[in-house]
């Protein structure tokens, strides 16, 4: 089955074609690092690597640019807010966004360029788009004349006579058009500023992407996207940037739905964001990446307690599975190929809800070849599934959920908790040879109360941390 991507341009499913056989160009945008993230920013992130993993199971050599935005209004008025340079808020919340991206187990980009590493493309470009009759200098600022480019909304599906004024102030009252963006805004007395030909100042936001989609994958790429809200008018502004230098640009468009609360978008400003590192602390890394890639990407994910706990539950499922394979079979490689269910699932718009669904049936089976001890079947099941983790970046045995000292920090204190529950299997055994099994039965339940989980099996005991 030929992959095939829902492009927001075309709002249809298309069969996907690279630009170049065999290779895949990328770009996502990325977190404006103003504060530490929270799971619907990361969500953007997770669905981006399930992506690129499947590109590359299916062959393709993968190019993923993934921007980091460190010049900002926000991050200016954060670092106001706590007397400091704009460049310490951006340094902290970048490695805030790495270690989020981390604990869910994405894998690194191909290159993620910072904003303000790539101020000469933007000056270049900007001058490029005044010298092309897209944009004009006023005071200072240069703007982005919307009503020179006809493609103008396309992305969007609206009429420029129907919008509004660009979300961008203009305090000189320079603008042409009020619905015209900023490229370049003149510095304000104590803000960070680099010199150009129109006086010193800042790039605008929509900016920084257009120069790097032209530095990193070129005037033409496969595949641009990130979260529903920059669509508008983030996405629209590159798209007029980028094409009125000349420029193809992007050729498929996918964009994420949101996590909400109640309803409402998560948003630091709206006093609903659940921060990545604090949800961890509650939940383990892997499940709240499987809560987070179960859904479709383009499905709206309603945040609740109960639905992460039951996520939880079903991966508990995979998980002990993988764990009595592995003491039955040994340990075994991941097969080179997917169930052809699971992969005819991921090449319909990465029908990631489906191909789950194929996982868990193939773990019932492997779960019944267990009771069976058909050691050979087993062995089978427990392949296939770990190739399908893998494409999902949900495989407990090769992920990278914590650094190395996390790592070892977590096998020691496994260590130590595998000894107190040693010494509470002993009491429990001894108490169910005496036939006490009131005792019995309240030591398991003290151990599950505690978060371990007891499975009595032919070989005796088995526990897990649940």
């Amino acid at each position: 089955m030929t992959l095939r991507l829902y492009d927001t341009a075309t709002r249809s499913v298309r069969d996907f074609v690279p630009l170049t056989p065999g290779k895949v160009s990328i770009y996502g945008c990325g977190l404006t690092v103003q504060g530490a993230p929270h799971i619907g920013h990361i969500r953007f992130g997770v669905a981006f690597d399930v992506l690129a993993r499947w590109l590359t199971y299916r062959g393709f050599e993968v190019t993923y640019c993934r921007n980091v935005t460190d010049i900002d209004d926000k991050i200016l008025r954060k670092a106001a807010e706590q007397e400091v340079e704009y460049w310490r808020v951006a340094s902290r919340y970048e490695r805030e966004a790495t270690k989020a991206y981390t604990l869910l187990g994405c894998l690194p980009p191909s290159v993620e360029p910072r904003a303000t590493g790539h101020i000469p493309e933007m000056i270049a470009m900007t001058a490029d788009l005044i010298e092309r009759g897209h944009a004009y200098a006023a005071g200072g600022d240069v703007y982005y004349d919307v009503r020179s480019f006809p493609e103008y909304g396309a992305l969007s599906n609206q009429r420029l006579g129907d919008m509004l004024s660009a979300d961008d102030a203009d305090p000189k009252n320079a603008k042409r058009d009020p619905r015209d963006f900023t490229l370049w805004k003149g510095a304000k007395p104590g803000e960070p500023f680099w010199d150009s030909p129109w006086g010193p100042g800042r790039p605008g936001w929509h900016l920084e992407c257009s120069a790097m989609t032209h530095k990193y994958l070129g005037t033409a790429f496969d595949i641009h996207g990130g979260g529903l809200d920059l669509i508008f008018p983030h996405h629209e502004n590159e798209i007029a940037q980028s094409k009125g230098v000349g420029d193809a640009f992007a050729q498929y468009w996918l964009h994420n739905a949101w996590v909400t609360v109640k309803n409402l978008k998560m948003g630091k400003s709206l006093g609903n964001a659940l921060l990545v590192e604090e949800v961890a602390k509650r939940h383990r890394p892997v499940v709240l990446r499987y809560y987070l890639v179960n859904p479709h990407y383009r499905s709206m994910i309603e945040y609740s307690e109960e639905a992460i706990e039951e996520a939880g539950t079903a991966y508990a499922r995979i998980e002990q599975f993988l764990t009595r394979a592995v003491e039955l079979a040994g340990p075994v490689a991941a097969n080179d190929q997917v169930l052809d269910a699971f992969a005819e699932a991921m090449d319909d718009d990465l029908g990631v809800p489906q191909a789950i669904a194929v996982l868990h049936q193939t773990v019932r089976a492997g779960n019944v070849a267990l009771a069976d001890g058909d050691k050979e079947t087993v062995a089978a099941r427990l392949a296939e599934t770990l190739a399908m983790l893998r494409v999902l970046g949900l495989d407990p045995f090769s992920e990278p959920w914590a650094g190395e000292a996390d790592q070892d920090d977590a096998a020691e204190l496994r260590e130590t908790i595998g000894k107190l529950v040693a010494v509470a299997l002993e009491q429990r055994q001894a108490a169910r040879a005496r036939k006490d099994f009131t005792a019995a039965d309240e030591i398991r339940a003290s151990l599950g109360a505690a978060g371990v989980q007891i499975e009595d099996t032919p070989a005796g005991p088995r526990w897990t941390l649940t």
